[in-house]
């Protein structure tokens, strides 16, 4: 290992894949990095991801390197660790490539070259133990067959039990409106529709309310992760016995025991039963540190520190979104009249912005117009609250304007369940957003609109410049007048990756709503604002595909009582027909509202 080294550590699981890039740092003793970028990609589990898919995802990760530890779960033998190998060398030719397990990371960064076991409880569970060269290994097999423990085991059990005590007795359990409130579903029936298509990781995420109705007292939640913990101290055992470990040093690993104190406890009351010496310690490092550790091939302790870019920071908070307002500095002495009529007042904002921008949105409406009308699709890109506005606005384009679902897409950081639930992290991800416009497969035909109210957002800066890269038309949406200037690649901490010769957006649409009543809440004035902007572009492009006659809809879906109603006063209105007689038109033409308006 040279000073100065690039080492990129990669850990890839059934739920995400964690990387690490780190510098080797000069002249210190033992073995210090200095951590340069990290972030999370989707899963790349080596046994279920196709070597296409496999080969998409390490490309989104950093090239400049010269060592990569790439360690992934499902990589057991040394035939899947050279097929490994020759993957990671396709992706980073010049670069040392060490390859394995994500069990092998683990171990390094809990234990370094050291004995001991490590117990990792995230979405699925495993436990891992070291004596010298000895390895033994319980758990870990998957959640169909194992996997006891993790956040996937710990959620099934309880919806196995709401679903049993309502079959048997009729009865709702307190959790029950609790899980139902976090998948925004309504009651049983939706609950076991959305379990049949669910995947692992969408049911772990139910494991914080389990935790917490056990922490609120609910008994049958605490025997589930009871249960859970059992099992954990059982397989510890087991190791530590096959091992001879009489005091063995326990690491603790993964997200259940990262966040919730309460499974921490119940593991360390339970093992102490049982293996009374064993010496019980949560992992201060993350495992993709641990596979840089080990491509590094170094056998000191190691040492990581991360060092946030002050620019980045400063950045962020001279954003005019994340400053005060001076008129809102005293929210909690204002009474609720007062609280009210500056809401209204501040809405003014709203409306100038908007006229500020007519010119730009104009311009958006004749691109996303062309493209639509040349093939082409129009997706909005978006973290939070930008991208849940950017989904509701695609998800109402079928049924008010009859276009396929697949003419205007949302995409928001994190997925579906962004949509009802703060995912944490998903917004930096940069990679992650030109992973998302390659698996949309966004081609040169296509109109991108990333939102962002900072305008500064990793994971639409992402998918902007990859879309660009493709071809495709790119709009930026953003309520931070001070971005317009960093759009350019003069500007490298918008597009740090772009060509000199390159702009990674078209079109800026600029919404200067000033700061928030609330600071940094975008939610609000920002939201407002950017929820309009959108009903103007993707109205105005289906009014210039011609589903508009006069200002009424003539494509819209008749899914409902009500849109029948509509359509049959609509047809009455442009047939100047009686009510009846034009319900009867929409009934001979199968209720297709264009299709009864054709030769009229």
């Amino acid at each position: 290992m040279k000073s100065g080294e690039r080492i990129l550590g990669v850990e890839g699981g059934g739920t995400k894949t964690a990387w690490a890039l780190v510098q080797t740092v000069a002249d210190t003793p033992g073995s210090e990095f200095r951590i340069l970028e990290h972030g999370k990609l989707p899963a790349s589990n080596f046994r279920l991801t196709a070597p296409e898919r496999l080969r998409g995802i390490l490309a989104e990760l950093p090239k400049k390197i010269d060592r990569a530890g790439v360690f992934l779960a499902g990589c057991a033998t040394e035939e899947d660790r050279r097929a490994l190998r020759q993957v990671c060398l396709e992706v980073w030719p010049n670069a040392k490539i060490m390859t394995g397990s994500d069990r092998d990371s683990g171990l390094a960064a809990a234990l370094d070259h050291g004995d001991g076991i490590v117990v990792n409880a995230g979405s699925g569970s495993s436990v891992t133990g070291r004596r010298g060269d000895r390895i033994e290994r319980a758990g870990g097999w998957g959640h169909i067959l194992g996997d006891a423990g993790g956040g996937y085991f710990l959620s099934i059990q309880a919806l196995r039990l709401i679903l049993h005590e309502h079959d048997l007795h009729r009865a709702e359990m307190d959790v029950t409106a609790k899980i139902l409130q976090a998948l925004s579903l309504n009651n049983f029936d939706e609950l076991a529709r959305w379990a049949q298509t669910a995947d692992k990781m969408e049911i772990a995420t139910l494991a914080p309310v389990v935790f917490k109705a056990a922490a609120g007292g609910d008994g049958r939640m605490i025997e589930i992760i009871e249960e859970g913990a059992s099992v954990l101290c059982e397989y510890t055992e087991t190791v530590a016995a096959r091992l001879h470990l009489l005091a063995p040093k326990v690491v603790l690993m993964g997200g259940l025991f990262y966040r919730d104190s309460i499974y921490t406890h119940a593991f360390r009351r339970r093992l102490k039963k049982n293996l009374p010496d064993a010496r019980v310690a949560t992992a201060e490092r993350a495992p993709e540190l641990g596979a840089a550790w080990l491509a590094a091939e170094t056998h000191d302790h190691a040492a990581f520190h991360l060092e946030p870019s002050q620019t980045e920071i400063d950045t962020l908070a001279a954003a005019l979104t994340e400053q005060r307002n001076p008129r809102s500095e005293n929210l909690e002495k204002l009474s609720v009249q007062e609280l009210v009529q500056l809401f209204v007042e501040e809405e003014r904002c709203v409306q100038d912005a908007l006229h500020a921008a007519a010119g730009a949105l104009g311009r958006a409406i004749e691109i996303a117009t062309e493209s639509l009308r040349n093939s082409g699709r129009l997706f909005y890109v978006g973290a939070g609250s930008s991208g849940r506005i950017g989904v509701l606005d695609a998800s109402e384009i079928p049924p008010t304007f009859g276009a396929p679902n697949h003419v205007v897409q949302g995409v928001i950081a994190g997925g579906a369940t962004a949509l009802y639930r703060s995912v944490e992290g998903a917004e930096d991800e940069e990679n992650a957003g030109a992973l998302a416009v390659d698996e949309r497969g966004v081609k040169a035909a296509d109109v991108v609109i990333g939102i962002t109210a900072s305008g500064r957002t990793p994971f639409v800066l992402g998918a902007l410049t990859r879309a660009k890269s493709v071809g495709a038309k790119t709009i930026l949406l953003t309520c931070n007048p001070a971005v317009v200037a960093d759009v350019s690649p003069a500007n490298r901490e918008i597009a740090a990756d772009t060509a000199a010769s390159t702009e990674i957006v078209d079109l800026v649409i600029t919404l200067p709503v000033g700061p928030e009543i609330l600071a940094g809440s975008t939610r609000l004035k920002a939201g407002t604002a950017t929820k309009v902007a959108l009903n103007i572009i993707s109205t105005g492009a289906m009014i210039g595909l011609g589903k508009v006659r006069g200002n009424l809809m003539i494509d819209l879906h008749t899914t409902s009582t009500k849109l029948r109603d509509r359509a049959v006063r609509i047809v009455a209105e442009l047939t100047q027909r009686d009510y009846e007689s034009a319900r009867g038109l929409l009934e001979a033409n199968d209720w297709n509202l264009r299709a009864a308006l054709k030769n009229l």
